[in-house]
């Protein structure tokens, strides 16, 4: 019987341990908030950092990460990738655009609206999603209308909790590239909140219940720390390599050494430094808008380069290429539709070509005059050379000059020339050289 009593009170006892164990858990499921920041353009390595980001809070049992988010766009396919993985995650992900005057165009819209929470900063911009093909150009009118209405169906599939307010704008990014303010995406319901700074975000979070895949959960960021997750060098290193500036660099310089090797081979340097360059330019040619005429027209710069040097036609071809060159960078990343961010600058441009020529021109006048210069050989190099005499020279004797042992005649008013005095070759008559005393 004190059995069957004592277990009467063990149902009670456990509840009341679930009670005390349940926030207790809660709290030491949350013990930070981890911070990721993209500032540019989203591409392979941005996906990388983010499900790096991801993984870490799961790892360290966040509450929930920020994602910082400036961008003016980027590719799709590491777009949907993003999404993917914001959606998949166990820890909730709120996209937050920051900070003042920054923007979530393109790619940005669809990645903010994947957030499970959303904000914006003060005097921030979202939209403008209108899809273009794989190089930066304007799809055809059949091809236009199905990738937009797979982007529509992709933001309206993430819009629709927000309302049907929401979803509107959000196709209306998409159809008729549409961007709005903050405070217009707040109004529509696309994002939750306006939050001037970090701070400013935790204290609205507080409380706030998102919907995860296993259900709702409210965040508890009052009070918690705040920590960020930096970029890896690898990551950084991706990164500025699909800069079209730094692709224009590096492809310039790859083909130039490589042509350099062909031209003068025998060496390494050139060879290699080509090779490298070329094979880091692959990287970005693979991911950016390439406008392949462009990559033409570097190569057929570089060749009338070359051929300048070896033909010397004055520069004419020098001219030609420089011109090439100029045409093959502006139309390098440069298809109809490409967005600005993804073009090489101008000034680089007019730069690097002035540089490049330059260096040509200054071969190509080498060249032409070592053309111009007569060859001489034996006896005809002797004038001007110094030697050391091997007998008294007075007026005659034996010179050693140019490695070799000459009959040598001292011109009239040379002074005495004792052995081991250094004379100067003045001229050479016969197999006779005409020497002088040098003082």
């Amino acid at each position: 019987m004190l059995t069957m009593k004592r277990l009467r009170w063990l149902p009670a006892l456990l509840g009341l341990l679930l009670l005390f164990l349940q926030p207790l858990s809660a709290r030491a499921a949350g013990t930070r908030v981890l911070v990721l920041t993209i500032d540019g353009a989203i591409t392979p390595a941005m996906q990388v950092y983010l499900s790096r980001g991801l993984d870490a809070a799961e790892q360290q049992g966040a509450e929930a990460v920020i994602l910082q988010l400036n961008t003016p766009g980027g590719g799709i396919t590491p777009m949907l990738q993003m999404v993917e993985d914001i959606r998949a995650s166990k820890v909730p992900v709120i996209v937050y655009v920051s900070p003042r005057g920054a923007w979530a165009a393109s790619a940005g819209t669809v990645i903010t609206l994947a957030g499970h929470a959303a904000a914006m900063a003060p005097e921030t911009v979202i939209g403008a999603a209108s899809p273009v093909g794989g190089q930066g150009e304007d799809l055809g009118v059949t091809e236009q209308a199905k990738v937009t209405e797979i982007m529509k169906a992709t933001v309206r599939s993430l819009a629709e909790r927000r309302g049907p307010e929401a979803v509107a704008l959000a196709e209306a990014t998409i159809e008729t590239a549409k961007a709005v303010s903050s405070s217009e995406a707040l109004e529509a319901g696309l994002v939750d909140f306006i939050a001037s700074d970090l701070d400013d975000l935790l204290a609205q979070l507080d409380g706030y219940t998102v919907e995860m895949a296993d259900g709702p959960r409210t965040l508890h960021t009052a009070g918690l720390p705040v920590e960020s997750l930096a970029i890896s060098f690898i990551e950084s290193l991706l990164q500025l390599l699909v800069d079209p500036n730094i692709v224009f660099l590096l492809l310039s310089i790859g083909v130039q050494a490589i042509l350099i090797e062909f031209s003068s081979p025998g060496g390494w340097v050139a060879g290699f430094t080509g090779v490298v360059c070329l094979a880091l330019a692959v990287y970005g040619l693979g991911i950016l808008p390439v406008n392949w005429f462009g990559i033409i027209f570097i190569i057929i710069a570089f060749v009338l380069f070359i051929v300048d040097i070896k033909a010397a036609t004055h520069g004419g071809l020098t001219a030609a290429g420089i011109g090439a060159f100029i045409v093959g960078a502006l139309v390098l990343f440069n298809s109809p539709g490409t967005p600005q961010f993804q073009r090489v600058s101008l000034p680089l441009v007019i730069l690097v070509a002035l540089v490049i020529g330059i260096t040509f021109a200054v071969i190509v006048g080498f060249a032409l005059r070592a053309q111009k210069t007569r060859v001489r050989t034996g006896a005809e190099s002797m004038p001007g050379q110094t030697g050391t005499a091997v007998s008294s020279v007075n007026p005659t004797g034996q010179v050693q000059a140019a490695g070799e042992l000459w009959s040598a005649e001292a011109v009239p008013g040379s002074g005495k020339i004792r052995k081991g005095d250094r004379v100067e070759v003045v001229k050479v008559e016969g197999l006779r050289l005409k020497v002088k005393k040098l003082n």
